[in-house]
């Protein structure tokens, strides 16, 4: 489930030259690139190639953020809270214990180390040996560490 081709494209990008991030851009937004540094020109076409490979935000995700942008307030629920699911194909990397952990977002669970889990807590648990929730020992709770 995991695309290596489209991380080591990511990963060359800061590495381009602008006038080669300049081509790329034309290439994926069929446009010539705005005036941006180099670090903004990455960090947009990293995103748009993740866009294009994975898919872009949903639909209600748009909405919310029109609304605030428009002024109103974002009122979290617990329903929406529970909602909050990286896409498939979207690839975590928590550090623990000195070592690098990666888990691949599944449609229907998460593969780690080439095994699909049910759940992140799942995956947390075996890393740790202790009880854990998934969204919380991945950073995805919105909680500060």
């Amino acid at each position: 489930m995991q695309n290596n081709g489209l991380e080591q494209k990511i990963a060359t990008l800061p590495f381009e030259s602008m006038k080669e991030l300049k081509a790329l851009w034309q290439s994926y937004f069929n446009e010539p690139a705005p005036v941006f540094n180099k670090a903004t020109l990455v960090q947009k076409l990293a995103y748009r190639m993740q866009e294009l490979e994975y898919g872009g935000l949903r639909p209600e995700v748009r909405q919310q953020l029109r609304d605030l942008a428009n002024g109103g307030k974002l009122k979290p629920s617990r329903k929406f809270k529970m909602r909050i699911r990286p896409p498939a194909g979207t690839r975590l990397m928590r550090e623990y214990d000195g070592q690098q952990h990666f888990v691949t977002v599944l449609t229907k669970g998460f593969e780690y180390q080439g095994k699909v889990y049910r759940s992140l807590s799942g995956v947390a648990m075996l890393i740790t040996g202790t009880r854990w929730s998934g969204t919380a020992f991945f950073g995805l709770d919105g909680g500060t560490r």
